[in-house]
C-alpha cells in the first residue's frame, strides 16, 4: 500500500509513517450527508504517524447526534475532508482513505452503522457487518489493540 495521499487539489499533502491500526467502513447517515456518497472508509491512526509533507489542512466543527465533538480536518483550498477527530482525542485520526494516492488498496475490516446502510449497497457475504458499532476489543488484531493501549498511555502522561 502507498502511505502517500493529499487532497483534490494538492495543496495538501501527507504521508504515512506506519501502516492504520483498523480500517472501518462507515454507513451512518452523517457520514453520507457529509460525503455525499453512502458510506465513509476510515482508517484509524494515531496522529503521530500522520506526517504533513505539504501545506495545512484546518478543521471544521461539526455537529453530531451524541454531542461529543467532531472535527473534520480539511483543504482550505478545495475543501477535500482529509481526517477526522471524534471526541477530540487529538492524539487519534480517523483518515479518510479515499485520500490515499492507491486507496483501493485497502479493504475496511468491518462495516458499521449498517442499519442505516443505502439497501441498494450491497456488501460481501463475509463482511462483518454491524448494525451500530462493534467491540474493538473482540474486533482489533492485538497488535492494534497493543498500540491504540499504548497510545492512551501516552495521551494520559501527556495531560
Amino acid at each position: 500500500m502507498s502511505r502517500e495521499g493529499g487532497c483534490f487539489c494538492g495543496a495538501v499533502r501527507y504521508e504515512l509513517l506506519k501502516d492504520p491500526m483498523f480500517v472501518q467502513c462507515c454507513h451512518c447517515l452523517d457520514c453520507q450527508k457529509q460525503t455525499g456518497g453512502a458510506f465513509a472508509i476510515n482508517a484509524l491512526i494515531e496522529t503521530k504517524y500522520i506526517n504533513l509533507t505539504k501545506g495545512s489542512p484546518t478543521s471544521t466543527a461539526m455537529p453530531t447526534e451524541s454531542g461529543h465533538p467532531h472535527d473534520i480536518w480539511r483543504c482550505g483550498d478545495c475543501q477535500t475532508a482529509l481526517w477526522s477527530d471524534y471526541g477530540g482525542r487529538a492524539y487519534l485520526r480517523f483518515l479518510r482513505v479515499a485520500t490515499l494516492d492507491e486507496p483501493h488498496a485497502i479493504e475496511p475490516a468491518v462495516h458499521i452503522f449498517t442499519r442505516s446502510k443505502v439497501r441498494w449497497v450491497h456488501l460481501p457475504e463475509n463482511a462483518r457487518m454491524f448494525p451500530v458499532y462493534y467491540e474493538i476489543d473482540k474486533e482489533w488484531p492485538a497488535e492494534s489493540l497493543q498500540r491504540r493501549a499504548q497510545m492512551r498511555e501516552e495521551a494520559r502522561r501527556s495531560v
